[in-house]
């Protein structure tokens, strides 16, 4: 045998290990989430972007089984040549650190919606944005299995892959340096699976014998599943294969009722599409306005998925380029993946005084993606699928301002907005009925003015906890890394389940400022900033804390403050803002701990009623801070240093206090006239 042949065999005999992909936020992308390698698959990492082919060896339920080849020639893409151990794979020399369970890429959602995944409840994909919807967040809905579908009970999402690597499943050819090794899928989202031309394939449709071909891409999803088919060399590693995003494979054409090309201005319209994965209205160029009209999506054969969340294929109305403008309309939808009213790439949307009305899965009310634009001014949106934001974005980003309407999703997965996008909003009711209120994943924000916001978010038990807005990045492709943040200036905010406030895996921002807030009757918390063990894989656990700057403007708050020692939160009270409430530090996310602080910054005009015994790392106060009783608290640090005595039953211990405060670090307040425009109708 072999040395390289050795390297390969030895290594995946030692593996045993599980690939866990699933969605956020909306898929939540849309999830508004999308599937991510978790941490448990560092090992196998030779599998991201790659294609590999083999042999059926039995379906049962939710599971595929593989028999699959591979040729000595790809060791050195599996970075397992020469003498490459088990450490070495895992890039953790040594005693080794943690590995990122995820590289970047609604819905959602969803995630968050669950978009998001979702991508939403949980985090969309709203594709589940992630998101979902990627998304819809957090989180991404788990498929429904036909009768005689045994849940699997290892798989926590909606694909897995597992290495069967026993010494009889890995043996070595008589007269060759080829391997042979067995792949187990547990597929819980059937649309990813086609036969060789394209058309829709499901589990039952797959029979012992059968060639399969399965794509990884470079984020670690699973993008296609292809029956009767071979990769270019049979069970060989391909570069790149892989499409991006779950279902996604890019889109070159669209096909619609009626296409505009050119300006023009058309009222009293009846717009109806049945096709499969149809747009009853799509505009490529011009200036096209539509006024007191109807467009209706009816299909039950639309596939919807991710050329849905991503592209805008299936919408009622999609502008790709140009300008489309909908005034005094309705748009009905009862189609998987059927947007209202959805703006991609160049397209610019201008929608006013429609009521749109969306039924199935990965249906936004209002969409943007890909950089669209859409602008609304009071609308009537109502969502009832999964990964279906009421007012959500996805993959690529984009613009939205909304001023007035009333936006309501009643989807698990489903935010009321789900985003991955820059999106403005004021003047509005809004409101998620099955899921939490808004998810922001990653370089992405959310700007509310005077809006009545209200979430229900139901627990699950892939979370670690339960929310009502989420700061996030789900590691699924559909929103750059980076600073995401949340504004809300006036209003109400509502939660009917669940904690406030979370931000995890990714540098956040908060302000709020003469909010009326309500709390759930099992609130856990105010806010929580801390790493998470959530099973969709958002960052590896141990090292995926959050950076929170979080400013309270006027605000009255109540509850707990949690954060941990892998984040780092700044907390600023200013301007007669009150805290009725406690900071813990709560570790059980932290793995082995870090350098993290939580520092409280309290101008003169505000105060903090202590509730309970609390632990901050710096303490900065020219306010007051008393107990519910009006008594004084001590202050002292962990050495048993006293900076202040009071007669409080309660203490708070700090490692340095200072009775200045230095709020420059802290938001400040925007104005919605900053980001307003014109209603040309």
């Amino acid at each position: 045998m072999n040395l390289k042949f050795k390297s390969i065999l030895s290594v995946i005999i030692a593996l045993s290990m599980v690939f866990m992909l699933s969605g956020c936020a909306e898929s939540v992308s849309d999830s508004d989430s999308d599937s991510s390698v978790t941490d448990s698959a560092v090992g196998a990492a030779f599998l991201i972007s790659s294609t590999l082919s083999g042999t059926v060896i039995e379906v049962s339920g939710y599971e595929i089984v593989l028999s699959v080849a591979l040729s000595s020639g790809n060791s050195d893409m599996m970075g397992m040549g020469g003498d490459m151990q088990m450490g070495d794979m895992n890039g953790m020399g040594g005693e080794g650190g943690d590995v990122p369970s995820d590289v970047p890429s609604d819905n959602g959602q969803g995630g968050g919606d669950g978009e998001g995944g979702d991508k939403p409840d949980d985090i969309p994909s709203d594709d589940g944005q992630g998101g979902g919807d990627g998304g819809d967040a957090p989180d991404k809905p788990d498929g429904e299995g036909g009768e005689g579908r045994a849940e699997p009970t290892s798989s926590t999402g909606d694909y897995e892959i597992e290495l069967l690597a026993d010494t009889e499943k890995a043996t070595e050819p008589e007269e060759s340096s080829d391997i042979t090794f067995t792949v187990s899928l547990i597929v819980m989202d059937e649309s990813i699976i086609t036969d060789s031309d394209g058309n829709s394939l499901t589990l039952s449709d797959i029979e012992a014998g059968d060639t399969l071909t399965f794509t990884v891409d470079d984020c670690g999803e699973i993008t296609s599943i292809i029956v009767g088919s071979e990769a270019s060399d049979m069970g060989n590693l391909s570069n790149g294969g892989g499409m991006g995003g779950g279902s996604s494979s890019g889109v070159d054409s669209y096909d619609a009722v009626v296409t505009y090309t050119e300006d023009g201005t058309y009222s009293n319209m009846d717009y109806t599409s049945t096709g499969s994965d149809e747009n009853a209205v799509l505009v490529t160029s011009g200036d096209v306005t539509i006024s007191d009209s109807t467009i209706s999506r009816i299909s039950s054969d639309s596939t919807g998925g991710d050329n849905s969340s991503f592209y805008g294929v299936g919408a009622s109305a999609l502008v790709t380029s140009g300008t489309l403008r909908i005034t005094n309309t309705t748009i009905a939808s009862d189609s998987a993946g059927g947007a209202g009213v959805f703006a991609y790439g160049d397209g610019v949307a201008y929608v006013s005084d429609t009521e749109i009305t969306t039924e199935q899965d990965t249906s936004g009310g209002i969409h943007v993606a890909g950089g669209g634009t859409l602008y609304a001014w009071n609308l009537t949106v109502s969502t009832s699928g999964e990964s279906s934001a009421a007012i959500r974005s996805d993959r690529g980003s984009g613009t939205m301002v909304v001023d007035g309407g009333t936006y309501t999703s009643n989807g698990t997965g489903s935010p009321a907005v789900y985003s991955t996008a820059d999106i403005t909003v004021a003047n509005a009711t809004l409101t998620a009925n099955s899921s939490e209120a808004i998810c922001i994943e990653g370089l992405n924000s959310i700007r509310l003015f005077d809006c009545d916001l209200s979430g229900s978010m139901k627990d699950s038990s892939q979370n670690d906890c339960t929310w009502n807005v989420i700061v996030y990045q789900s590691m699924s492709g559909d929103s750059e890394v980076g600073n995401g943040n949340f504004y809300m200036i006036g209003g109400t905010l509502t939660a009917n389940n669940g904690g406030m406030f979370y931000t995890t895996n990714t540098e956040s921002t908060f302000l709020i400022s003469g909010v009326d807030i309500t709390y759930a009757e099992d609130s856990e918390f105010f806010l929580k900033c801390t790493g998470n063990s959530n099973q969709r894989g958002w960052g590896s656990t141990g090292s995926n804390g959050a950076d929170c700057s979080f400013t309270a403007i006027l605000q009255e708050m109540e509850g707990a403050v949690i954060y941990d020692s892998i984040s780092n939160l700044d907390f600023y009270m200013l301007e007669g803002s009150v805290l009725t409430g406690y900071f813990v530090d709560d570790e059980s996310n932290a793995g082995s701990g870090g350098n993290g602080e939580c520092n409280v910054y309290i101008d003169s005009t505000s105060t903090w009623v202590v509730t309970n015994y609390s632990t901050v790392t710096n303490l900065y106060c020219e306010g007051t801070i008393v107990d519910e009783d009006g008594k004084t608290v001590t202050i002292l640090s962990s050495d048993g240093t006293v900076y202040v005595t009071g007669d409080s039953t309660y203490t708070i211990t700090v490692e340095t206090y200072s009775e200045t405060a230095d709020t420059t670090g802290a938001s400040t307040l925007i104005s919605f006239d900053d980001y307003s425009v014109d209603n040309p109708f």
